[in-house]
């Protein structure tokens, strides 16, 4: 089949290469490349990088919306546009080109979670299991019928791992639903509106820390915290980036911060937590017992949310 993919976070790379290596892919589109976080230089998005290394040709429009979006697609039309993670709206005009429709890889058991933030949403709402969804495409978010779905268990997958997997996952699903699509068998299942939730966007607010916290729901916040909104503490005039942590049997008290052997205790509302690894600002991530080993913290000290 020829297909146009759209996608331009990590999520989406895994199911670009995937798909590369099953059809024709005759143009990735993905966002426009964006200042890095120290404002120094510009970044190619992940999918840019991987569409240059599989030798596709990259478009990389600010918006759809413009005419000329439609007219560049309608020349060449393809048989199946795919959107992972794309971040941009599809226009009317634009999901109504591919003889056999827009398709996207969305990382959740929709109706469950649309929208921006499903992986993270998972996370925090406890969810036991999560998957990916190959759904057809229309002008409402995410509302589309559904081909078919994968599922797996979170465990305590954090953001980062949960959605490597559902990456991988995403991409298999895709390949099968794209062939049932091709030769005609698939069918298009619509979603139970009564069952329908909201992942919106992750705010820092969604992540933070407080001592009044409970010790579960911390470790929920850490692991569902990700670059664009990461869970921080401030110890001092220190401040600390939570990249992962662990329950504790340690018996610090609410809102002291404590060196031990094995990474920063953290006391909170009823237990305390291991932050077992962190970064400081400005530098790189490293593992809590290397942290302990160099740092100047001794004795019980105050943290708040950063």
């Amino acid at each position: 089949m020829r297909i146009v993919f759209m996608g331009t976070p990590l999520f989406a790379v895994p199911i670009l290469a995937r798909l590369a290596g099953v059809h024709e892919v005759v143009a990735v589109y993905t966002r426009p490349d964006a200042v890095s976080a120290r404002g120094r230089r510009l970044v190619a998005p992940p999918v840019k990088r991987e569409a240059v290394r599989l030798g596709l040709p990259v478009l990389q429009p600010a918006s759809l919306k413009a005419p000329q979006a439609a007219e560049t697609l309608r020349l060449n039309p393809p048989s199946v546009i795919v959107v992972a993670a794309y971040g941009l709206i599809l226009p009317p005009e634009i999901l109504a080109i591919p003889a056999d429709g827009c398709v996207n890889v969305h990382a959740s058991l929709l109706p469950r979670h649309r929208g921006a933030a499903p992986v993270q949403r998972a996370i925090l709402a406890r969810d036991v299991e999560t998957g990916v969804s190959i759904m057809r495409m229309e002008e409402g978010l995410d509302t589309g019928p559904v081909a078919l779905q994968r599922s797996l268990p979170i465990d305590d997958l954090d953001a980062e791992q949960l959605t490597e997997r559902l990456a991988r996952l995403g991409g298999e699903a895709l390949i099968e639903a794209l062939a049932r699509i091709e030769d005609g068998s698939v069918t298009w299942t619509a979603q139970d509106e009564s069952h329908a939730t909201y992942a919106a966007k992750i705010a820092k607010d969604d992540v933070a820390l407080y001592p009044g916290v409970d010790a579960l729901s911390s470790l929920d916040r850490i692991r569902a915290s990700s670059p664009e909104a990461r869970t921080r503490v401030r110890i001092g005039t220190t401040q600390i980036a939570l990249i992962h942590a662990l329950p504790s049997q340690a018996a610090v008290p609410p809102g002291i911060a404590r060196r031990g052997r094995d990474g920063l205790l953290l006391g909170l509302a009823d237990a305390a937590i291991l932050v077992d690894r962190l970064q400081l600002a400005g530098k790189a991530v490293i593992d809590g017992s290397s942290w302990a080993r160099g740092s100047r913290m001794s004795g019980d000290l105050r943290w708040v949310r950063a």
